[in-house]
């Protein structure tokens, strides 16, 4: 009976000890917001989403493009979403991260 209940007394104790829990945002909560979000659609040509969105803060520059098999891809930053072209068309656009600690794909390094 003592060893139950010094085991009592040792699991309070480390449980009183623990950390607070810390909530995350999770890669499927960004992938369901991204679904209600409003931003370029798959297919859209770079003149279609200026027009719809405005210019872009930053356009970088194309990679890629030695080869029909590699096609140019350019990126063009807004504040709060990015948009991926294949030669000059989309072919994704993904949320900028609402916070450093949010949990997905790292960022992109200029």
């Amino acid at each position: 009976m003592k060893i139950i209940a010094l085991l009592f007394t040792v699991t309070a104790g480390l449980a009183l000890q623990a950390p607070p829990a810390v909530a995350d945002t999770l890669l499927i909560q960004r992938v369901q917001a991204e679904q209600g979000a409003h931003m370029p659609k798959r297919g859209s040509s770079m003149a279609q989403v200026e027009a719809q969105f405005g210019a872009p803060r930053e356009k970088f520059p194309a990679v890629g493009g030695g080869s029909p098999k590699t096609p140019p891809i350019t990126r063009w930053q807004y504040d709060q979403f990015s948009v991926y072209f294949e030669n000059t068309h989309v072919v994704d656009a993904v949320m900028t991260k609402a916070t450093p600690e949010e949990l997905g794909p790292a960022p992109v390094k200029p």
